[in-house]
């Protein structure tokens, strides 16, 4: 078996296939990211799993949602299960969308959250996206195009691989399982180029709703060209719920007993972390333990991060001793797998300080999003990261242009242009609108090669603009060891000192201005012209008070300086909320800048500006 690592094994039984996937979970979470082998069933060529359509004739069909779906009524196959069929209620599936994700509630029994992502749900929503790369990808029929799998540790994560898989499968496409996987690590499989791990594949699909809580989950998209975007998704739910409004439970459930015979399984995440540990190897001038020597702890706050200690750092001779919450669990008991959670950030900091580490390492739920922190509890997230990672970067490419989110401060404008000698690209929020920028201004001209927000999102052009928390982590090993290899020591002081010159707010705050959708004033509007409203008074308000100065370039929002401070009025990508940040050299200011926003809102009653009232006034 050691001798086939990472190849095929075929001709399991269904049955056996279970049994060794359930055999799998308990090792896994008793041992993190052990060495695996999944077995799973080689192709049957010929025929779809869907009622006797050759997986031809689905090829052919260029709009297939609109001239094929419509043909006659479409039954998907469902893995051996004696649980009993989800009802098959009507669906909004737009509603599913998340921007450029889909999540919803996989989970129920949380009070106020009903069951929206189910089985067949995902089922369709698999077979959409199958339907749109077929087109994308302009299959012919000559070879089979393939879709590679994984999932964080939520637990519903199983439920809903099984369910994708025979929506992929339904559709005529090969399925390539990964099982916990990172996200970064997904993307990845559509660009390596490696036979015995059946890679590239054509297509991917991370099931992951982030760092959202237990009983919610998602999924999300990738093709050798990168994540999907926001039409890309619209396109796949729509085709989706046209799949899903010709199924019937009845088909559903006599599914049930046939054989997914379109499932492989291998060990891909081998070759994301060797290509981690070759990274920094490289970085060091090929030394094969760069880090001997240096303790590092790692947080993996019960995700899927857990790897990073026993297959990256270990292998480069770090201590890893202390690292905590590794072992997958999807009802996160520690803490939220975020970085940007004030009580996750403390228990990476408590842990460096109590095994007197060099430096600590933590990860959200799937892994593409991070953050550190030096040997004294100094935390390199949100501006400091950005710092950081800019300062990396310029070394390598001076005068690059820095794309971040709309949140960052100013004192994070003056480092970048003044300190390091680039460009600072403020833009709109969303790591998808960060990434499309950078890669928009690199297309006319403006050379960019980070792209990064406040919330720890971070991607490179050299890593294909992939956000990879792991990989930015990486960047930053490779800076610790590059300068052991250059003579130089002090650990995580050497990261620490890239960052003198940066001034930090002493106050900053983040107030959520909800609207009442409910509320008369909206005269039956939406929300987001509500929204766009007040910011526009907003603005005209400013225009009349000369100590306060709007941003001469701003892409989101009413972003103003004035009173020793900032602060931005923007209206939230998805909900009902206007996000007001405010940053200033003192509280007092703070509360200036707050009582401006709080003059200038008065006179729109539908929206909430409790938590503004409060800030102000308990000050």
């Amino acid at each position: 078996m050691e001798a086939m690592s990472g190849k095929i094994i075929e001709n399991v039984s269904v049955s056996q296939c279970y049994q060794l996937s359930r055999k799998f979970d308990t090792h896994y979470q008793r041992d993190n990211f052990a060495p695996f082998m999944r077995n799973m069933l080689p192709f049957q060529r010929g025929k779809l799993a869907w009622t006797a359509i050759p997986s031809m004739q689905l090829r052919n069909f260029s709009k297939y949602q609109s001239s094929f779906v419509n043909r006659r009524t479409v039954h998907c196959n469902a893995a051996p299960s004696t649980a009993a069929v989800p009802n098959l209620d009507k669906v909004d599936f737009l509603k599913l969308q998340n921007g450029s994700d889909i999540r919803g509630v996989a989970v129920a029994g949380v009070e106020g959250e009903p069951l929206n992502l189910t089985e067949p749900l995902s089922e369709a929503i698999a077979a959409g996206f199958a339907a749109w790369l077929l087109e994308k990808k302009k299959a012919d029929g000559s070879r089979r195009l393939s879709i590679s799998v994984g999932h964080d540790s939520r637990i519903s994560a199983k439920k809903l691989e099984d369910a994708i898989s025979r929506g992929i499968a339904g559709a005529g496409l090969d399925v390539v399982q990964y099982g916990l996987a990172s996200t970064p690590a997904m993307f990845n499989s559509t660009v390596t180029e490696d036979d015995a791990f059946l890679c590239p594949v054509d297509g991917s699909i991370m099931i992951t709703a982030s760092h959202l809580p237990y009983n919610r989950n998602g999924f999300k998209f990738f093709t050798n060209a990168g994540g999907l975007g926001k039409a890309d998704i619209k396109n796949i739910l729509e085709r989706a719920a046209d799949l899903y409004n010709k199924f019937t439970a009845e088909g559903l459930t006599s599914s049930k007993g046939k054989a997914l015979a379109s499932v492989k399984r291998v060990d891909y995440m081998n070759v994301y972390t060797s290509d981690l540990v070759k990274a920094v190897r490289k970085a060091a001038g090929n030394i094969e333990k760069p880090l001997e020597g240096f303790h590092i702890v790692v947080d993996a706050g019960n995700g899927a991060g857990g790897f990073f200690a026993a297959k990256v750092l270990e292998p480069l001779g770090a201590v890893t001793s202390g690292s905590q919450f590794l072992e997958p669990d999807g009802m996160f008991p520690n803490h939220i797998p975020n970085p940007e959670d004030k009580t996750a950030m403390k228990a990476i900091t408590q842990a460096v300080i109590d095994n007197k580490a060099d430096l600590g390492i933590i990860f959200d739920t799937d892994v593409d999003r991070s953050a550190a922190v030096d040997s004294t509890g100094l935390e390199f997230n949100r501006n400091r990261l950005i710092a950081l990672m800019s300062a990396i970067v310029l070394e390598e490419h001076p005068g690059t242009t820095i794309v971040t989110d709309s949140v960052t401060s100013d004192g994070l404008t003056t480092f970048i242009e003044k300190k390091l000698g680039g460009k600072h690209h403020r833009f709109k929020r969303g790591y998808k609108n960060v990434i499309d920028e950078a890669i928009r201004l690199n297309s006319v001209g403006e050379e960019s090669h980070l792209a990064i927000e406040t919330s720890g999102h971070g991607a490179l052009k050299e890593n294909h603009w992939l956000d990879d928390g792991a990989y930015l982590m990486v960047k930053i090993l490779n800076k610790i060891a590059s300068a052991r290899a250059s003579g130089q020591t002090g650990g995580s002081k050497v990261l620490t000192g890239l960052l003198e010159g940066l001034q930090e707010p002493a106050f900053s705050v983040e107030l959520r201005l909800k609207i009442n959708q409910s509320h008369q004033d909206l005269k039956g509007g939406s929300f987001r012209d509500y929204g766009e409203a007040v910011l526009k008074h907003l603005e005209n308000y400013i225009d009349s008070d000369p100590k306060l100065q709007k941003a001469p370039v701003n892409y989101e929002g009413v972003r103003v300086s004035g009173y020793g401070g900032w602060f931005l009025l923007r209206l939230s990508l998805h909900d009902p909320v206007l996000p007001l940040n405010i940053e200033a050299t003192s509280n007092n200011d703070a509360v200036l800048l707050g009582n401006v926003v709080r003059a200038a809102l008065k006179e729109f009653p539908a929206l909430d500006t409790s938590a503004l009232d409060k800030f102000v006034q308990a000050s």
